[in-house]
């Protein structure tokens, strides 16, 4: 099955939910700069949750980039991974509204929780029903980033109910893991399409 078709509806489900999380954000009734501070709150969380979704566009790519072949399954993976990122707009305003209390601060943590948790789902039915995503296998490894990633959101949730400031500096720590783009995937990409041309030359 072509994977064009999963890859495009990703990317438009994602653009939806920056410009979902854009609409979300209130103008001021006053022309002055000082009302804008009011809004720090709200303009933090958009901020952080920008930067999540644009992580998750770009690795996302790059998982897609290296497999050979989906299945129905994959796309169902897919859709549960997509179904917890659409939560984000929704945890987003609730926890910058609130400025960042308790509740709001452990359902953030809880939904990126599950949507690490449901793209290492998606990493692993790519590997697991495809032989022939050998690049990907090779690339993800035992997944120590994402494990590591999943424990972090755990004690941010957890930490949400004694410090909510506490828990919002382990969600940009984690945050700051991921910037880059994977470089395991891209190594393997450019190592493969490295042998490609090496056997063209040979066969020359």
């Amino acid at each position: 099955m072509g994977k064009n078709r999963l890859e495009a509806f990703s990317d438009g489900v994602i653009a939806i939910l920056i410009t979902i999380m854009v609409l979300e954000l209130k103008v001021p009734h006053s022309p002055d700069f000082g009302a804008m501070l009011p809004l720090w709150p709200v303009f933090m969380s958009y901020i952080l949750s920008f930067v999540y979704i644009g992580i998750y566009w770009n690795n996302h790519h790059h998982l897609i980039h290296v497999v050979q072949e989906i299945s129905g399954g994959v796309l169902w993976a897919n859709l549960h991974w997509l179904f917890w990122l659409s939560l984000i707009p929704f945890v987003t305003a609730w926890m910058g509204e609130n400025h960042f209390e308790a509740g709001p601060t452990a359902a953030y943590g809880f939904v990126l929780l599950m949507c690490a948790v449901a793209y290492a789902l998606l990493a692993h039915a790519l590997v697991f029903n495809h032989p022939k995503n050998a690049t990907l296998a090779k690339a993800i490894g035992n997944d120590r980033k994402g494990k590591l990633s999943i424990a972090l959101y755990l004690i941010g949730v957890v930490l949400s109910w004694f410090s909510a400031g506490m828990a919002l500096l382990v969600y940009i720590a984690v945050s700051v893991m991921w910037l880059i783009p994977d470089r395991r995937i891209e190594g393997k990409v450019t190592e493969g399409i490295e042998l490609e041309e090496s056997a063209k030359r040979d066969a020359t």
